[in-house]
């Protein structure tokens, strides 16, 4: 019992570790009670979590065998106490880092998501560097794991039949409590726990980190099937509710049918770093570290309620290209990533596009080349295509850890796009503005993150590496007959509390350029726009007519009080409609907040405004239709 309590300790304490890592996520909401309710959640997690881990050393101490009066076996069971449990402990460490990037817990599929990544012990190393002290925290907890572990007195076992009938009614007293304490529940008639659960216990998904313990995500997470069709309503209500299917997409009067498209997804460039869309930030001073993105908004399309579908890389090629939102987890990640799906690439290459993808990483980097090549691109340039251009410094140019540079690699794909045949659809993934936050050494001392932020360099370097794109790409006889559109692929790091919500972390720019003048620049404030209306938008400008499937809207046709925006984080649905956003936890409304006035999201409307029920089977027949054509593999608009 001692040594069960030491280890309630010494998880606890690693939640501390992870708390504090990420302070500036959790303080602007923080409260005492909240505290409290977060504590409470973490003793039902741990438990269950404990009781996995440590199965085999409570069965070995309290099964009726002699082997128990040995000191031998007992060294044995110290060792396998202390080593499981350190597992645990490093595990709930090195997410304290990894959630930064991903706004929850890790589960099992964060094995897929690097499977393919030569980098990442280089990638661990260098976070082991830059946070020592977590290293320090963890040799410190296993030191007392160590120290603090309690040995049975060997004179206590005795032969007899007292020996065996307290060590079996110890055993039976075990069993009983060990099953209640891994459900997460006394009460027979309910499920076990699940990662959704925490958000019992806190206001916001992003808090349901703190309740739970990475070793439960992962556990729970394993042999789970990511999709699954939940019974809100009949086909039938479900379909006149909302359906993805697009069977007569509207036409662009002005057509720009036979257009070029170029799609640059700019990694982590999240709104905040952009100070022409935060014009209230800093009492109207707010400058952004995107000043060639500023100028270009000036001359473009954009919207100032627009957001990413997921949270990770993996997350955005779906979404911005097939209008497939993040659910659960990554497609990428999932059985679903063999379904039949279509994209922007493969409709315009049935309509006499040459299509290729430009990402600088290795070229199974991410599985960004896998779905590409699901998605209809013709040609697919990484890295390897890139140091096999003489014009480049190859692997000079490579930044250590990810991919080539942005400079470099976007006047490479420049290189490459003037050889295609127009039209051409050409999507470019840049990375540099990516952790661990390094520029090239020629820019280290021009480029600082004056922010107080690691990455504002970073994306100042992307911005720069746009700029000159776009100055070389203008001299080009193709460009003024090309749509542009810019999106990140997710945020990042923030330092507003505006953008550390569960709205503003997916808030990111999303922008429409044609050169020609043709689109008319504006920074829209009457439609709320999502990753995957950017493929129906573009099919609307482009004159495309036929049938197609896409979770989003072209928003150029669209109602504006008919648009809307939808992401997923531990848990939670949230959908954002009108002037509200709505969190589902798949069975019950948790949140309804008015997102434009309230933007810290501080007072929850749960259950006291009559648009709550219709926003609810709303977000239900979302679900329902995208869990339902996962399974079915209906992604086409023929199925």
């Amino acid at each position: 019992m001692l040594n069960v309590l030491l280890a309630y300790l010494v998880w606890m304490l690693s939640r501390v570790a992870f708390f504090m890592e990420n302070w500036s996520t959790f303080a602007p909401y923080m409260s005492w009670s909240l505290l409290w309710s977060m504590m409470r959640g973490a003793l039902v997690f741990d438990t269950s979590a404990l009781l996995y881990i440590n199965a085999l050393y409570l069965a070995l101490m309290l099964l009726p065998l002699h082997l128990k009066e040995r000191a031998g076996f007992h060294k044995g069971l110290k060792w396998l106490f202390v080593v499981t449990n350190a597992v645990g402990i490093a595990m709930n460490l090195m997410d304290a880092v990894y959630f930064q990037y991903t706004g929850r817990r890790s589960t099992v599929t964060v094995f897929t998501e690097f499977a393919n990544e030569g980098n990442i012990t280089s990638i661990i190393l260098t976070e082991f560097l830059r946070h020592w002290y977590l290293v320090l925290a963890f040799v410190a907890l296993v030191a007392i794991l160590w120290r603090c572990y309690t040995k049975p007195r060997l004179e206590a076992y005795r032969f007899g039949s007292h020996y065996y009938i307290s060590q079996a009614a110890a055993l039976l007293v075990m069993i009983p409590l060990a099953i209640v304490g891994i459900r997460g529940s006394v009460t027979a008639g309910t499920r076990p726990i699940t990662i959704s659960n925490a958000n019992q216990f806190v206001n916001r998904p992003v808090e349901a980190s703190v309740v739970l313990n990475t070793p439960f995500s992962m556990i729970r997470s394993l042999g789970k099937r990511p999709f699954v069709t939940p019974s809100y309503m009949s086909r039938e209500q479900m379909e006149a509710l909302y359906s993805p299917v697009h069977l007569h997409p509207v036409v662009d009067e002005k057509s720009h049918a036979g257009k070029n498209v170029v799609i640059l997804i700019v990694e982590s460039m999240g709104k905040e770093y952009i100070g022409s869309l935060n014009h209230d930030l800093d009492g109207g001073n707010y400058k952004g570290y995107m000043p060639f993105i500023d100028s270009l908004i000036t001359r473009s399309l954009t919207f100032k309620y627009s957001y990413a579908n997921g949270r990770i890389s993996m997350d955005a090629m779906p979404s911005i290209l097939s209008g497939l939102p993040m659910m659960v987890e990554s497609i990428f990640l999932t059985p679903a990533s063999l379904n039949d799906v279509d994209g922007i690439s493969s409709i315009l290459g049935r309509e006499g596009y040459s299509t290729a993808f430009f990402h600088g990483g290795h070229n199974i980097s991410m599985g960004f080349s896998a779905y590409a090549h699901s998605i209809g691109y013709q040609r697919y340039y990484g890295l390897d295509e890139f140091c096999q251009s003489p014009k480049y410094g190859g692997m000079d140019d490579f930044d250590g850890k990810w991919a080539i540079w942005d400079e470099p690699f976007l006047q490479f794909t420049l290189d490459n796009v003037k050889e295609m045949k127009e039209p051409f659809l050409a999507t470019v993934f840049t990375a540099s503005s990516h952790h661990p936050y390094n520029v090239p050494n020629q820019y280290r001392d021009s480029l600082r993150d004056e922010g107080g932020q690691p990455i504002h360099k970073c994306v100042r370097y992307t911005d720069m590496a746009l700029r000159r794109f776009f100055e070389r790409a203008s001299r080009e006889p193709w460009y003024r007959n090309t749509i542009f559109v810019l999106v990140a692929d997710h945020t990042n790091q923030n330092s507003h509390d505006v953008y550390k919500t569960d709205l503003g972390l997916y808030s990111i720019p999303i922008i429409f350029y044609t050169p020609d003048g043709t689109l008319s620049p504006a920074v829209r404030e009457d439609l709320i726009v999502q990753q995957t209306d950017i493929t129906p938008t573009l099919l609307h400008l482009l004159g495309y007519s036929k049938p197609y499937v896409a979770f989003g809207d072209d928003v150029l046709a669209a109602d504006p009080t008919g648009t809307w925006a939808f992401s997923y984080n531990a848990g939670i649905y949230q959908l954002v409609k009108d002037d509200l956003m709505l969190q589902f936890d798949g069975e019950k409304t948790t949140a309804v907040y008015r997102f434009k006035s309230d933007r810290l999201l501080k007072e929850n409307l749960v259950d006291r405004l009559p648009e709550q029920q219709g926003l609810e089977q709303f977000v239900k027949a979302i679900i329902q239709q995208y869990m339902s054509r996962m399974n079915e593999n209906r992604l086409l608009p023929n199925k």
